[in-house]
């Protein structure tokens, strides 16, 4: 369980900070009171994080579910590891960031900051009614969790919820974005112009790729 939660809690601590939710966390401060805003994002990410860790646990569920009804052709697919192929999938993610840093311009972190910021003028326009304390709420929560589906942490939560103890992972994973939503709600601003995107990413493409050599390494349930 200690492995999965330093797992889970280090791998998004690090590709969150200047991620698209942080940058949008970092705006909704801005304009809206923090309390409200920190509230509405670390629901919606602890939401995501639940919901990605019960997939992760569906993954691993449904070849046993299935596995009597396979073909004798495709017997050889009862053999294969669950942390083989989440290593496999570390592995990919690891070196799609990397190749992804590698691309990325000067102007990656002005691009990731004006789509937060259209995200939340869209979102705007869906709640008009007074900025009360909930509606602020309702509004972080919602964008926020808009936002975060399909993003390379939710997958990242999959994966080691697929690969790793689910409760370990459930953990870090909340612990993890709420370090996150703090940093961005006090002084997300003067922390996102100090690290790039591209250094992020770097980051979090490392840690999948030293991930995939533990899983290797140390795989078994």
């Amino acid at each position: 369980m200690l492995e999965a939660f330093t797992a889970a809690l280090s791998l998004i601590t690090a590709s969150e900070i200047g991620d698209k939710t942080f940058f949008m966390a970092v705006i909704l401060a801005s304009r809206y009171p923090r309390k409200p805003v920190f509230l509405g994002v670390v629901t919606a990410l602890a939401a995501m994080t639940i919901l990605s860790v019960w997939i992760g646990q569906l993954i691993v569920l449904l070849p046993k579910l299935f596995s009597q009804y396979l073909p004798p052709s495709l017997s050889f697919l009862n053999q294969i590891s669950i942390e083989r192929v989440a290593a496999l999938l570390f592995l990919i993610f690891g070196i799609k960031l990397l190749y992804s840093a590698r691309e990325m311009s000067a102007q990656t972190d002005v691009e990731v900051m004006a789509e937060a910021e259209e995200a939340i003028e869209d979102g705007e326009r869906k709640f008009k009614q007074r900025n009360t304390a909930w509606k602020i709420f309702i509004e972080s929560c919602v964008l926020t969790f808009v936002a975060e589906w399909g993003d390379r942490t939710q997958f990242a939560t999959i994966t080691l919820a697929a690969s790793k103890d689910s409760i370990g992972v459930m953990l870090g994973g909340i612990v993890g974005h709420t370090i996150c939503a703090l940093i961005a709600v006090i002084g997300g601003r003067a922390i996102a112009s100090h690290i790039s995107e591209r250094t992020i990413t770097i980051i979090g493409g490392i840690l999948f790729i030293i991930l995939a050599i533990v899983s290797i390494a140390f795989g078994g349930r």
